[in-house]
């Protein structure tokens, strides 16, 4: 038989209060029993109240990443990990002109608890720190562990059978969500009963304390929904950068193929559809296409501009990021829909508008593959030499090759690039 049961009589909790002693007098305990405890008693024992007449620096002070914005309310990333509302900076019962942080170190906290009720009781118990989140995609708040002693956190599934003999694969129970959710249903913020136990769950109860809450943070790596909606645009299009080294690993052609469907959504004119784009996937083709190039932009640099053999390798070698990139993508400009015009003023203004269509075509397609996890570097080099690419890959005549796309994986992480602000490229009128 499993209980859930409220542990009342607490006082109002003190900067400096024992919690410990507190609990052990307010409550009767058993081997074996799971103690959830609400965070905000935790805190105000350990002092981490603030005196904050603007709450909003107070969640400033607590953020380590905004994940979302929308309007007054933000969900951030706070120092250990929690992504949740305001940082858990909480107005609520407290004095007015304070606000309550969470516990420094929810686990040690944790930890400092069991080990102090277990010296005054003398029961082998376990204990949660819990604290109230909103959840993605559902409506409604409930209690989750931010910190843990005495038990494991999670439940490893993997590997073992269902009962038709399935073999699980990905099934990972949070136990200490579990119980901190189901304590909630006897606690609450208007009882004032910030302490409860489950019982009938001993076998949970370990010896050492364990790993504690920070095993249930996924790890940013990991986590396919770091931002909001509108925050993951901004930081696609932000975090997008030219990536000139690349590893071996192999590129999946149905990501290309996704960020082409997105790079086909850019405005064009006319309601025409003015892209193509050329997706150079066998070693034999890409290192055809760039030799062609090569032999047609030396012969430019020697005949043209007169330069010498030392000059010409030098300027050529920074065509050699197509060259190691394992995936090439050759965006076309294509004419079809445009409008005839008897002037070359309204002429030139035709292609050109037709030429911001393949531009914005090209960032979609760069930003895209960002999102796919793959670096990308545009090269202007097929503009140069349009006759010699369309002959190599067999392009149609009204086919304009703008330039070249190298994919892969990025070997190294790009170096730190300082946002730019709006004001240095701003008119107003």
């Amino acid at each position: 038989m499993i209980g859930v049961h409220p542990v009342r009589g607490l006082p109002e909790i003190e900067p400096g209060a024992d919690l410990a002693e507190l609990i052990a007098k307010a409550g009767e305990f058993e081997d074996g029993d799971i103690l959830l405890v609400t965070s905000k008693i935790v805190s105000k024992a350990e002092g981490r109240l603030l005196r904050a007449d603007d709450r909003e620096a107070a969640i400033d002070a607590e953020t380590v990443r905004v994940v979302a914005r929308r309007g007054a309310t933000r969900i951030v990333e706070n120092r250990n990990g929690l992504v949740m509302a305001a940082a858990g900076v909480d107005a609520s019962n407290t004095a007015p002109g304070t606000v309550l942080l969470l516990p420094e170190d929810p686990d040690a906290s944790a930890r400092a608890l069991r080990a102090g009720l277990r010296r005054l009781t003398g029961r082998r118990l376990a204990v949660v720190i819990t604290d109230t989140f909103g959840r993605p995609w559902r409506n409604g708040l409930t209690d989750v562990a931010i910190g843990a002693a005495g038990l494991p956190v999670l439940d490893d599934h993997r590997g073992r059978t269902d009962s038709h003999g399935n073999r699980l694969a990905m099934t990972v129970t949070a136990t200490a969500d579990e119980l901190a959710a189901a304590a909630d249903l006897v606690k609450g913020k208007a009882t004032g009963t910030p302490v409860a136990v489950v019982r009938g769950l001993a076998g949970l109860v370990t010896a050492e304390d364990g790993e504690g809450a920070r095993a249930l943070v996924r790890p940013a790596a990991d986590d396919m929904f770091r931002l909001g909606t509108s925050e993951a645009v901004r930081e696609a299009v932000t975090l997008r950068r030219t990536i000139r080294s690349f590893t071996a690993e192999p590129v999946d052609p149905d990501a290309v193929r996704r960020a082409v469907s997105a790079a086909v959504t850019a405005p064009a004119p006319h309601h025409t559809t003015p892209w193509r784009f050329v997706l150079l996937e066998t070693p034999e083709v890409r290192t055809r296409l760039l030799d062609a190039m090569l032999a047609a932009w030396q012969r430019d640099l020697r005949e043209l501009d007169g330069w010498d053999e030392e000059k010409v390798a030098r300027r050529t070698a920074r065509g050699d990021v197509l060259r190691d990139a394992p995936y090439l993508v050759v965006p076309c400009l294509v004419m079809d829909g445009s409008h005839d015009y008897p002037d070359a003023r309204r002429g030139a203004a035709e292609r050109e508008m037709f030429t911001v269509a393949i531009g914005a075509a090209v960032q979609n397609l760069l930003v895209t593959l960002a999102g796919e996890g793959y670096g990308s570097a545009w090269v202007s080099s097929t503009m140069f030499c349009r006759d010699t690419v369309r002959d190599v890959l067999d392009l149609p005549a009204g086919w304009d090759p703008m330039g070249a796309v190298a994919v892969g994986r990025p070997a190294e992480s790009p170096r730190h690039r300082p946002p730019r602000q709006a004001d240095a490229f701003v008119t107003v009128r």
